[in-house]
């Protein structure tokens, strides 16, 4: 009689590890673009509401905030600490989503100005950087520059 053996083959086995190694290498640099275009585009949702949140900052106070920390969260809400935004948000200079946000005041007469900044914390974690001031418009820049006023604005 003759004993018949269930099973794989190495070879059929080889095949199969093959085929996966092939699937993984295409769908990794994938997964990469793919967790860049989310960090950035939480960097942007990031400088939005940082912009709201220094609309009504000024609103209620009657000024635009010295540092992001002016807007984190606070026991009881005030000048100094709103509880306007999150503790990631609230920090100075902020990080989030792998992108650093940093927020600098010009005193200007009649309105106060500001200016933001959000750059990549690392080359894997972005590839653009953004920038706002208080025209609320938010600009990149996709090569090694640092985006200014003059950059061209996210579409």
């Amino acid at each position: 009689m003759k004993n018949q053996q269930k099973g794989f083959s190495l070879i059929e086995l080889l095949i199969v590890v093959a085929i996966i190694l092939i699937i993984a290498a295409i769908a990794i640099p994938n997964l990469m673009r793919a967790k860049m275009a989310a960090n950035e585009a939480s960097a942007v949702a990031s400088m939005r509401t940082l912009n709201t949140t220094i609309v009504a900052f000024g609103v209620t106070y009657g000024t635009d905030p010295s540092n992001l920390a002016s807007l984190g969260p606070s026991g009881a809400p005030s000048s100094t600490a709103a509880d306007l935004v999150d503790n990631l948000l609230g920090k100075d200079p902020a990080v989030k989503s792998g992108y650093s946000i940093s927020y600098a005041a010009v005193v200007a007469t009649p309105v106060t100005q500001y200016t933001m900044l959000a750059v990549p914390v690392s080359t894997s974690t972005g590839q653009r950087k953004f920038f706002t001031d208080q025209s609320g418009v938010i600009r990149q820049t996709t090569d090694n520059s640092t985006p200014t006023a003059s950059s061209t604005p996210i579409g």
